[in-house]
């Protein structure tokens, strides 16, 4: 396994604070090539089969294969908890699901899989050596998730509840937003997050997608956090890109 040093710029990050995003793939090599070629992003090995994706020196995000050809396609938005074990267990009592119990990932840190009580699925993220993000918020690097749900009182309440003080807390500046799933997608879209990244120039972001056998899935678009367009890679993930 490749050395598991953070960077300088690493951060510990708040409960509730989306820390990290990864992609589970079938093809590790081709979204490589896709996401260095959009993103500028450089990749060493990280834990097991996993890559890190690199801005400069920084982990940005990772790359994984999937285990299993039935698993989807997509990008999975973490939140910063400083015990898995209890939040998974407050996320059940709360009428969500633990997809995948809590498990060490060497000494990087202790991940899990949960799902709100609409299906929307979640990672959980207790940092050992990895804190998460050493960049966010700047150009090629992640800005923002959004929750596409079907009753977003529910989903602020829900949300609300489990992160409360890195949604609402005394001096929040929150990641992480609620919206119906009709605003932007088809009416049997399930519930889901969407992980934006933030782009210098949105048509020329979207130009190269198209050039890398990406798709345009939602056309841009004016939202209170910046312009924003929704694409899926070559593989098929969706992910979108926010201009701010």
């Amino acid at each position: 396994m490749a050395e598991n040093r953070a960077s300088g710029n690493e951060e510990a990050y708040g409960e509730g604070v989306p820390c990290w995003v990864d992609a589970q793939l079938s093809d590790v090599e081709a979204g490589k090539r896709f996401y260095g070629e959009l993103f500028g992003w450089s990749f060493q090995e990280a834990y097991g089969s996993s890559v890190w994706a690199r801005l400069g020196d920084d982990r940005v995000a990772s790359l994984a294969p999937k285990t299993d050809g039935r698993m989807p396609t997509v990008w999975t938005v973490s939140f910063a908890t400083s015990d898995a074990a209890a939040l998974a267990r407050r996320i059940t009592a709360a009428g969500g699901q633990v997809v995948m119990a809590p498990f060490p990932v060497g000494d990087l840190g202790t991940a899990a899989l949960a799902a709100d009580p609409e299906g929307a699925v979640f990672g959980l993220w207790q940092a050992g050596t990895h804190p998460g993000f050493g960049r966010r918020r700047e150009p090629n690097t992640f800005v923002w998730a959004e929750l596409y749900t079907r009753d977003t009182a529910a989903a602020n309440a829900f949300y609300g509840d489990l992160f409360h003080d890195a949604l609402f807390g005394t001096g929040a500046e929150p990641d992480f937003g609620r919206a119906d799933v009709t605003d932007v997608f088809p009416a049997e879209m399930p519930p889901h997050f969407l992980t934006h990244f933030r782009v210098t120039d949105l048509e020329d972001a979207l130009g190269a997608v198209r050039r890398l056998d990406g798709r345009v899935q939602a056309p841009p678009f004016e939202t209170s956090y910046g312009r924003v367009a929704v694409v899926t890679d070559n593989q098929g993930a969706s992910f979108a890109l926010l201009q701010r």
